[in-house]
C-alpha cells in the first residue's frame, strides 16, 4: 500500500501540480500587493474616492450597500488588467519569438521523378533509381 502511494506521491504531474499551486499563491501575494498598493491608490487619486463602500441607498428599511459591489468590481478588473498586461503579454511575446527561430535544415528532398524522400546528399534515388 505504501509503494503505490510512493509511486502516486513521486509521479511528475503530482510534483508539478504541487510547484504550481505554490508558486501560484507566492504570485497571487505579488499580484494583491501591486492592486492594493499602486494600482487602486492611482484609480483613488484619478476619481477622487479610495472607497466607495459608504455608497448605498434605502428602499423600505433595506440597505442596499451597492459601494461594496462596485469595490469589488473595480478590484476585479484591476488584477485582471494586471494579470493579462503583465503576465499573458509578456509570456504570449516569449512565446512567439522562441517560435521563430529558424527551422532546422532539412535533411531529406524529393526526387524529381518519382516524388519520394530521398537524402539531400544522394546521388541517386533509392526507389526509381534515377540519377540526381
Amino acid at each position: 500500500m505504501l509503494k503505490g502511494f510512493k509511486q502516486f506521491i513521486l509521479r511528475g504531474n503530482v510534483v508539478d501540480l504541487a510547484v504550481g499551486v505554490v508558486v501560484g499563491a507566492a504570485f497571487t501575494s505579488i499580484v494583491n500587493s501591486l492592486v492594493k498598493d499602486l494600482l487602486t491608490p492611482l484609480v483613488a487619486a484619478i476619481v477622487k474616492q479610495p472607497d466607495f463602500s459608504g455608497l448605498n441607498f434605502t428602499i423600505n428599511h433595506s440597505r442596499f450597500m451597492y459601494g461594496n459591489f462596485i469595490n469589488a468590481a473595480v478590484s476585479f478588473l484591476i488584477v485582471t488588467a494586471t494579470v493579462y498586461f503583465f503576465v499573458v503579454i509578456p509570456i504570449n511575446t516569449l512565446i512567439a519569438k522562441a517560435r521563430k527561430e529558424a527551422p532546422a535544415d532539412p535533411t531529406t528532398k524529393k526526387c524529381p521523378e518519382c516524388l519520394s524522400e530521398i537524402p539531400k546528399d544522394a546521388k541517386r534515388c533509392a526507389f526509381c533509381t534515377s540519377q540526381l
